[in-house]
């Protein structure tokens, strides 16, 4: 198995090289007065630590133990009923911190607001579940993936991993391909520590295939039944289905003879 190398510090390695374009960052501008935005800056008061105009949505910064309550607010005072999204970034390596956002819809008049808020590493923050039953399964996924903890979550446990994994896939010291733990993990769940040298490791490298497995992978034009033997030589012509637009079995489509 290749030995595994720590990631602690790849955070502190150099994001950009003159051989890749820097991506410039997003415009922001200041609220503007009388707007819907600058209203709900009124309702939220002392509550918003920070403010600003981003890509036409409002984005305001919280203190984390603020979080329930300015939500509250949002969703009963200022119409954002729907919380379309919610989850974190890692910022461990730089500030100790993760980032922690929630994204929220006003369906009356079609605005979007951004809550953003810095949690401290080891720190937990409130669920907002009784408020949008949408922050279930996000809060769910949050702790999954970062080690989050939810406060007063109804329900908190791993949702995409299995409860027994060790680590969180999303932060940026997890290897890309897992650890050595990911990578006897199904061997010794399924066959026992014992049968590790007759099976060997999981192989998650996606670049990978085979093309004589004719179990795992298909080849378009050149199918062969499920677990039989490989004939490079056998082809199969593939027929699409025909629609009222586009007859998919033509080289070209109708559209482009017409323009032509």
């Amino acid at each position: 198995m290749r030995k595994y190398v720590p990631k602690d510090n790849v955070q502190k390695k150099a994001y950009y090289t003159d051989r890749f374009h820097v991506v410039p960052s997003v415009p922001r501008s200041k609220v503007e007065e009388g707007s819907h935005f600058a209203d709900v800056m009124k309702t939220m008061g002392a509550n918003v630590k920070e403010s600003y105009i981003e890509i036409g949505q409002l984005v305001i910064h919280i203190a984390p133990e603020d979080n329930f309550k300015v939500m509250k607010m949002l969703k009963e005072t200022c119409g954002y009923t729907q919380c379309s999204e919610q989850s974190a970034v890692d910022y461990l390596a730089k500030d100790n911190e993760f980032e922690l956002f929630w994204q929220l819809l006003n369906i009356t008049v079609a605005k979007r607001i951004r809550v953003v808020c810095r949690l401290a590493n080891g720190a937990a923050i409130e669920s907002i579940e009784p408020l949008y039953k949408s922050a279930n399964f996000a809060e769910r996924e949050m702790f999954d993936m970062f080690g989050i903890k939810v406060n007063n979550h109804p329900f908190l446990k791993r949702i995409l991993m299995p409860d027994d994994w060790e680590g969180h896939p999303l932060l940026k010291t997890y290897p890309l391909h897992g650890d050595e733990f990911a990578s006897w993990y199904e061997v010794d769940k399924i066959f026992g520590k014992e049968y590790r040298d007759i099976i060997g490791p999981e192989n998650r490298d996606p670049g990978k295939i085979d093309i004589k497995d004719t179990k795992r992978f298909s080849r378009i034009g050149y199918e062969v039944p499920f677990a039989a033997e490989y004939n490079e030589n056998e082809e199969v012509p593939v027929e699409y289905s025909e629609t009222a637009l586009v007859n998919y079995n033509k080289k070209t489509s109708i559209q482009l003879d017409e323009r032509r």
